[in-house]
């Protein structure tokens, strides 16, 4: 399984060193094997020092340049310092909130590619889409311009209503679009929305789930173990 916490905008540069360090000493009691992705804010980016080694720290965005004038942005040489070689991209918060196209989104991609970065890409549909039962063709749009069959590539599949909601998506649901998925994505697939230390055996039950992208239910460490602790022995 995959657990990666994604923190949004929270948590300051001290709590994630202490979240940080008290994950890592969870994840050494308890002898977790499972691959572990934090997404800090781009200010709390750090050098974590000696950390498990199934332990990732990732981006949760950068711009597709190495250096440069772009106000606001951090590019490779920024993610470099910090040898963060993970990254988000598609994330609905972004398309949604943030206006990025898809056009964008797939030159982020390939940039991040050629640098040979882990890519964790979301995909996602509205209610609105969902109701309209347009959801599998809204998805494939959304892989407009991606490699598919990039080897460092990961899948999270998030319903838009989903996220911050406190809904998750039911389980039968989330096998039908990872099952649809899985025909033509070849990486690991994971879920995200509304993902929490209540429903984590239910979702890390489904078959062609391979793991969770979790949000405000991983903003304490406390929680995020939980989570993982619960979704052990699936």
């Amino acid at each position: 399984m995959i657990y990666a916490s994604n923190f949004k905008t929270n948590n300051t540069r001290a709590y994630t060193k202490e979240y940080i360090k008290t994950l890592d000493k969870f994840i050494s009691k308890n002898s977790i094997k499972d691959e572990i992705y934090v997404f800090p804010t781009a200010t709390s980016l750090d050098i974590f020092g000696d950390i498990s080694s199934n332990i990732t720290i990732g981006a949760q965005n950068a711009y597709p340049v190495k250096n440069g004038s772009y106000t606001g942005e951090i590019g490779l040489e920024q993610l470099d310092e910090f040898d963060i070689k993970t990254i988000l991209i598609g994330h609905s918060e972004r398309r949604e909130i943030l206006k990025e196209s898809q056009e964008l989104i797939a030159q982020k991609f390939d940039f991040f590619k050629e640098q040979g970065f882990r890519i964790i890409y979301c995909i996602g549909e509205t209610k609105e889409i969902r109701d309209e039962n347009e959801t599998m063709e809204y998805l494939w749009s959304e892989f407009e311009g991606i490699d598919l069959g990039y080897e460092k590539l990961i899948v999270a599949y998030e319903p838009i209503w989903a996220i911050g909601t406190g809904v998750s998506a039911k389980k039968e649901d989330i096998d039908e679009v990872l099952s649809a998925l899985r025909v033509q994505v070849k990486s690991p697939l994971l879920y995200g929305g509304s993902v929490k230390s209540s429903n984590i055996k239910e979702i890390a039950s489904i078959k062609e789930c391979d793991g969770v992208l979790i949000g405000s239910a991983s903003w304490k460490v406390e929680s995020f173990c939980e989570i993982i602790k619960n979704g052990q022995n699936q």
